[in-house]
């Protein structure tokens, strides 16, 4: 006795909309992300989203990001915190 086989289902049409952007995928992309904010982020804020200690993350921004990508990276002391931020060169 012989067994039917099923039919392939039709093939599904392709999404017309676009996917949201992608969440960062390393550690560099979330911080410059995160300082691109006009809020910016202070060290704490940047020490729980990595998992670095704060000297790390110091030398992170001043190394990798100031001197390696020439990113004008400014900090304002406001209230005894300190905020950095990603500034976009005036055009």
């Amino acid at each position: 006795m012989a067994t039917r086989r099923k039919a392939a289902p039709p093939p599904q049409p392709e999404p017309v909309f676009d996917p949201p952007p992608a969440p960062p995928t390393t550690k560099l992309e979330a911080v410059v992300r995160a300082l691109r904010t006009p809020a910016g982020a202070t060290i704490p804020d940047l020490v729980d989203l990595t998992g670095w200690q704060e000297k790390s993350v110091r030398g992170f921004i001043s190394g990798a990001l100031k001197k390696k990508r020439s990113l004008n990276v400014v900090s304002t002391k406001a209230d005894g915190v300190r905020t950095y931020r990603i500034e976009e060169p005036a055009a």
